[in-house]
């Protein structure tokens, strides 16, 4: 059953990151102008705005208006990217060549090169920058970023993880649970000459250049019970 809002329109439920994605549509270079104007449309609409005050606002027509909220309603936000036949710009590149630069962004880097950018992608597919941003944005692929992780090869892995986290969320009667780490390879420094203090509109001064003093190693723990920490450098 579809929810009809007063003197308002389909009413257009959208998720945090779904309403960032609009947004972020909406200031990029990259992004043509019609679909930046829908983002706006979609962005007003769910803050509430009527249909007509959403037209005088844009300058559109409130059909416009209307069409783009059902659309989104019916579609998601990825249906304002949808351009019909014949109108707008004329593409200068095919399907063909679209699923190539997003395999070649998914599947491979640069040689010498962590990961692909648009300037060197565009380079590499014969294709403007603008071009690679916009197919970018509209799969949400973000090549500059990364998520480090580490899977273990134990075989008892999941059984020693319970173990483990057990101790913490139910520890036996008296025992003292520590979570232990250490930091390794501290240096410690010095500066050559001391600096000038803090002063009211001055801060405060130190050489660049320093002395070394050899290295340390932090060892810590965390007491779960009372959040006491521990501490000794060796």
């Amino acid at each position: 059953m579809i929810a009809v809002m007063p003197n308002t329109g389909l009413a257009i439920e959208l998720q945090p990151a779904e309403r960032t994605q609009l947004e972020q549509w909406e200031s990029a270079h990259g992004t043509p102008q019609q679909v930046a104007l829908r983002c706006r449309i979609i962005l007003r609409a769910v803050a509430g705005q009527q249909n007509v005050a959403i037209a005088e606002g844009l300058g559109v027509s409130r059909p416009t208006v209307q069409l783009w909220r059902k659309r989104v309603h019916e579609q998601g936000i990825r249906e304002v990217w949808e351009i019909a036949p014949g109108r707008g710009r004329k593409a200068h590149y095919d399907q063909g060549q679209r699923d190539r630069i997003i395999q070649a962004t998914l599947q491979s880097k640069p040689k010498g090169m962590t990961h692909w950018s648009c300037r060197l992608m565009a380079k590499a597919q014969g294709v403007s920058k603008n071009t690679v941003n916009r197919l970018w944005q509209l799969h949400n692929i973000k090549p500059h970023l990364s998520r480090t992780f580490k899977l273990s090869r134990d075989a008892k892995f999941l059984e020693k993880l319970t173990d483990v986290v057990g101790l913490y969320m139910n520890p036996p009667d008296k025992a003292l649970v520590l979570c232990v780490d250490e930091k390794s390879q501290i240096q410690a420094l010095d500066r050559t000459q001391p600096g000038l203090p803090l002063k009211k509109g001055r801060c405060g001064t130190m050489t660049h250049d320093y002395k070394r003093n050899g290295t340390t190693t932090l060892f810590a723990a965390l007491n779960v019970l009372d959040g006491k920490v521990i501490g000794e450098c060796h």
